[in-house]
């Protein structure tokens, strides 16, 4: 475990809030993406991501880690992710469930980074305006909604509808943003 994550575990021992809320500004728009492997609306991977991080805080879930704290974190959202998939019955679980999409603790050479990194600008390119400076802002100047809303002079459901939909044309670049999101 880093030692980051062991400050944010002691915080959160010692019932000190503030623990929570680094671990929220470092992992949400990471873990929201992140379920967007599997769920189709940014809004239900919103929901999935601060239920978790609302039960994690309640039922004090990190008196039990013993992996990392963004192992657990990026586990919790595939596997809550994977239960709505199936409670929606949209697919069949059994077929997603076999596929191993993302390996929190792989490891990419750089070369592949730079590749997928070059693959994502040429996907930005062909976003839309609008849609590609909302992303932009979000993901590359850590900006929060509110933040991009009023610097765009747009409310900040038009922001998270841009995001949204940016995300789903860049469905295949998925992995490179989360790894770019990663502190």
């Amino acid at each position: 475990m880093e030692i980051l994550e062991k400050d944010i575990i002691t915080k959160l021992k010692n019932k000190d809030e503030s623990g929570l809320r680094q671990i929220f500004d470092l992992y949400y728009t990471p873990l929201c993406v992140y379920s967007l492997k599997y769920i189709d609306s940014f809004e239900q991977a919103e929901d999935i991501v601060q239920n978790i991080f609302i039960d994690f805080w309640e039922k004090k879930r990190f008196n039990s880690i013993t992996q990392s704290l963004r192992s657990y974190l990026f586990s919790a959202v595939k596997n809550n992710s994977l239960l709505q998939l199936k409670q929606d019955k949209r697919i069949l679980f059994e077929t997603l469930e076999e596929q191993s999409l993302f390996q929190s603790d792989e490891i990419l050479d750089i070369e592949e980074i730079e590749k997928k990194k070059e693959r994502l600008y040429q996907e930005l390119e062909k976003l839309p305006l609008q849609g590609r400076k909302v992303f932009e802002a979000i993901v590359f100047d850590n900006n929060k909604y509110k933040e991009v809303a009023q610097e765009l002079d747009i409310s900040v459901n038009t922001v998270k509808t841009h995001f949204s939909r940016s995300l789903k044309q860049l469905r295949s670049s998925l992995e490179i943003i989360i790894f770019i999101l990663l502190p």
